[in-house]
């Protein structure tokens, strides 16, 4: 803003000259002309275009777990789900805990800005790698699975009416507003787009993560042959991870939570929330302070213990797609499907591999590493399989925790059969409610909001609609 400041009052100055100069003199302000840094050009180079590509890597990062005040969409998408309750003074914060429905809470322009850029520099990625690197494949592929990443959070975070926007050289071309189904088939089409051209070293990674991409958007949308087929192949092992440094950006699950105490742990928030503290399971090891005098929440006008999560530190790498959910992707769709014993053995295998829990921060932290899960029971059928939906939906939870896939779950979980929807459930049974902690009562926001500057666009005049 200053910068655009100085140049208007620069302009003015100079033509203010130009109407006392003599008639032969020319006047011209082409100097004070500069190029807005704010707006990615288009590559120029192989260096330009891995300049792109290695831009998008931070800023998916950043996107997703390493920027606060406004925060990364994993913790504040996380405190509308039952994840995370807000330890902070923020009322954004509060008022994100809480429920509340609110487009000019200031902390929801951050998380959607940052998938958009991630979205459209990733493109750009595209553009120029196919130019100056065309044997670079791989990259090619990964910024094709950027953009359908980024489209598949937006469709499970934001209310149906998305617009997504982008540039023509300088200029902003307005986007129009899009459903979520429609975000999940072009998620879909990106997945698709990288798996048809994914070659050479690292290609293995970048097909995994394209297949999981793929086979959550079709998840989503309710195809279940589609997203059983979708992550054939994928190994359990398999991880695409985000990094963080303290050179660049912390782990704000770290910052927010292990150092700050601004959000602490849920533990069955709200009577529907999972027991991911009580529960003591090992795939979220957690530490609960001392008492409220000498460990309470930031907030301290409510004497409240703070939870800590234990899997990651300062610089801990977060993962966003994986092998697990592909194995749990398979376990919904047997489920659905009535093979019941696929689902159970799918659930069964992931619980009986150690390799695949998380390592304690420290020995403070319980469970303590070494700690096994036991094998799962099948409740047996009930009305509409309800008591193995939710064996389901508890294991995704934990295993899941805090990797930007439990609002989607629920909006799954609560979405109307007779618009594509598998369960049905009412809102009261998914989503926290009843009497918050800090006073009042929740409110009745589903998903997120898509941020109030989002009016700027002539074609978007807010949500199509608020369904799940």
């Amino acid at each position: 803003m200053t910068s655009y400041l100085m140049r208007r009052q620069l302009r003015r100055s100079l033509a203010l000259a130009c109407l006392v100069a003599l008639p032969a003199l020319a006047c011209t302000d082409t100097l004070l002309n500069v190029t807005d840094p704010d707006i990615v050009q288009r590559a120029n180079s192989a260096s330009a275009a891995n300049g792109l590509l290695n831009g998008a890597v931070l800023r998916l990062a950043q996107a997703v777990s390493g920027t606060q005040g406004p925060d990364a969409l994993f913790m504040f998408g996380g405190l509308l789900t039952d994840e995370w309750r807000s330890g902070d003074t923020f009322i954004q914060r509060n008022t994100q805990d809480q429920r509340i429905w609110d487009p000019n809470n200031t902390f929801n322009a951050g998380p959607f800005r940052n998938l958009n850029r991630v979205r459209t520099q990733a493109a750009l990625a595209v553009d120029g790698l196919r130019t100056y690197v065309p044997t670079g494949l791989a990259d090619i592929a990964r910024m094709f699975d950027f953009v359908g990443y980024t489209q598949v959070l937006m469709g499970e975070h934001y209310c149906n009416g998305v617009p997504l926007s982008g540039f023509s050289g300088t200029t902003v071309v307005f986007g129009d507003p899009l459903t979520n189904d429609s975000l999940f088939k072009l998620a879909i089409a990106n997945a698709d787009s990288a798996l048809g051209i994914v070659r050479g070293s690292d290609s293995a990674r970048v097909a995994n993560f394209a297949k999981v991409i793929r086979g959550r958007a079709l998840l989503d949308r309710g195809d279940t042959a589609g997203a059983r087929a979708a992550v054939v192949g994928v190994p359990r092992s398999f991880h695409y991870d985000v990094t963080h440094s303290v050179n660049v950006n912390d782990n704000q699950m770290w910052a927010l939570n292990t150092s700050a105490r601004r959000y602490t742990m849920g533990d069955l928030e709200g009577g529907n929330g999972l027991p991911y503290v009580t529960a003591n399971d090992p795939r979220i090891p957690r530490r609960i302070g001392t008492s409220p005098k000498d460990d309470p929440i930031f907030d301290t006008a409510f004497p409240i213990l703070v939870i800590r999560q234990g899997i990651w530190g300062r610089t801990s790498a977060v993962t966003i797609a994986s092998g697990i959910e592909a194995r749990l992707i398979v376990a919904e769709v047997a489920l659905r499907e009535g093979d019941a014993t696929t689902w159970l053995s799918e659930l069964n295998a992931l619980r009986a591999d150690s390799t695949l829990l998380p390592v304690p921060q420290d020995t403070s932290f319980r469970p303590v590493q070494g700690t096994k899960l036991a094998p799962l029971a099948d409740p047996g059928p009930s009305l509409n399989d309800s008591l193995r939906v939710d064996m389901l939906f508890r294991e995704r939870g934990f295993w899941l925790f805090s990797t930007g896939h439990r609002l989607g779950d629920m909006r799954r979980l609560v979405r109307a059969k007779n618009t594509g929807g598998w369960y049905g459930r009412a809102i009261s049974s998914v989503y926290p409610t009843g009497a918050w902690f800090k006073g009042g009562s929740y409110g009745d926001a589903i998903q997120m909001a898509i941020p109030v500057e989002e009016l700027n666009n002539p074609k978007f005049h807010g949500c199509l609609d608020r369904n799940p």
